[in-house]
């Protein structure tokens, strides 16, 4: 497998992939109503950080499964990709967040701009495998890795925290987990309310996981 440098929430790789100014990351400090109301609107994307231990392997499989069997709406529309590349769970995180907000986020040229003019229209594992070979991306990530807060964990460490993205996509809030057979459908959802319907589904992860601490989330927001 090829493995990257284990990445933080580093905002200024935003801009190292051609995400103009007026886009920007920012934390959110709780679920409760009056922390989610300090961040700024409009909101295309949650990313919650949380730890990959095996209750959440279990229930990510018995989940899938459960989906599978019931069946979902997922529009072709919706941007997901699988994760081939070790530690890049960050990285597949942006890219859904930016991906499905192409309508909104006008990119400039650059790595990223490339590569989903590449893989629009191929399949989750086409998209997975691209990434792989992908240099532009690739580079962006390991400079930002290296400039993030703490130094930065070998490529070969085990990194047992893991990212994932929220989006809405005609009226749905959808989870979007490279590690996942396919995107989850969380049900209805708009622009306005994204950030607090995500919120929802956070609590949920947490509350799977109530002796864990280390959860984070940042949202993707736009200024007019």
């Amino acid at each position: 497998m090829v493995r990257w440098l284990p990445l933080e929430s580093n905002p200024a790789f935003l801009a190292e992939l051609g995400v103009p100014a007026s886009w920007t990351i920012h934390d959110v400090y709780g679920l409760e109503d009056e922390l989610l109301s300090m961040v700024p609107q409009p909101v295309g994307a949650v990313i919650l950080l949380y730890p990959f231990n095996e209750k959440g392997k279990e229930f990510m499989t018995k989940n899938d499964e459960e989906l599978e069997a019931e069946g979902q709406e997922v529009p072709e529309k919706v941007y997901f990709m699988k994760q081939f590349v070790g530690n890049a769970c960050g990285t597949v995180a942006l890219i859904h967040a930016i991906a499905n907000n192409v309508d909104k986020i006008e990119l400039g040229d650059g790595a990223l701009k490339d590569f989903l003019e590449k893989t629009t229209s191929l399949s989750p594992e086409e998209r997975g495998h691209a990434l792989e070979s992908d240099e532009g991306i690739s580079k962006a990530h390991d400079e930002s890795a290296q400039e993030g807060q703490t130094e930065a964990p070998e490529r070969d460490a085990v990194v047992n925290e893991h990212f994932i993205a929220m989006v809405e996509v005609d009226g749905n809030l959808y989870e979007l987990d490279g590690r996942r057979k396919f995107p989850v459908n969380h049900g209805p959802t708009s622009a306005d309310t994204l950030l607090q319907d995500a919120a929802k589904v956070c609590r949920q992860f947490m509350d799977r996981d109530p002796e864990e601490s280390r959860f984070a989330i940042v949202a993707l927001t736009g200024s007019d």
